[in-house]
């Protein structure tokens, strides 16, 4: 059994003082390219890493090195909510007119013991306003530790499919795979046992790559 230490809950509080503000590495508009949106929390936001370090810069990257012209707006913010996602979604989709939108929202309402109807109620809200704003969405799950419970890690778990199967948005199930459950997990966050290290970012970016790629080379 994966110790709790060494899950790492989306947008953890512990991020949620140090980084209100969205940051965005390319662009805003994409000038006919695909435009990304990441909309996420500490995960995606780089808490605790040197700015480029984190997955969603490493996504930037990777996309110039295969030479796919796409647009990469990180609109991520440590400690954000589904519901702060929610609230600030329809302003980022009319700002940045994205073809895609990754959402990576989840672990902190878990975190904070919010209702999962309404987890899930925001999810679906997200997936269809920007899917009626003309993206194609990506939603990427988050797990629980297991001292959650069993049947609340597995309610937890399921709204990520559930929120994907019933708006036909693609989804990445667990965006730490191999990191917060695999054999080097004690090595893969840093002091505070709760964010990933730099070395675990390019993990996280396979994790989520193949499924964003598969989207946008169906445009």
């Amino acid at each position: 059994m994966v110790n709790r230490r060494h899950f790492i809950l989306a947008g953890s509080l512990a991020g949620a003082a140090a980084a209100w503000s969205a940051r965005v590495w390319a662009q805003p508009t994409g000038g006919g390219k695909p435009v990304i949106l990441v909309v996420g929390d500490s995960l995606s936001a780089e808490y605790g890493l040197k700015r480029g370090e984190g997955w969603v810069p490493l996504l930037e990257k990777r996309l110039a090195e295969q030479k796919i012209a796409a647009t990469v707006v990180n609109a991520s913010i440590s400690g954000d909510t589904t519901s702060g996602g929610r609230a600030r979604l329809a302003a980022l989709l009319t700002q940045h007119r994205p073809t895609h939108v990754v959402l990576e929202l989840g672990g902190n309402d878990a975190l904070r013991g919010l209702p999962l109807a309404g987890t899930e109620d925001n999810l679906t809200q997200m997936t269809k306003a920007a899917q009626a704003a003309g993206a194609q969405v990506l939603i990427v799950g988050i797990q629980v530790p297991p001292n959650y419970g069993s049947d609340y890690t597995r309610r937890f778990e399921a709204i990520f499919t559930k929120v994907a199967g019933s708006t036909k948005a693609a989804l990445v199930p667990f965006l730490l795979k191999g990191i917060a459950d695999g054999p080097e997990a004690t090595t893969l966050f840093q002091a505070d046992r709760i964010h990933p290290t730099a070395a675990a970012q390019p993990r996280m970016l396979e994790n989520v790559y193949p499924t964003l790629r598969k989207m946008l080379g169906a445009r």
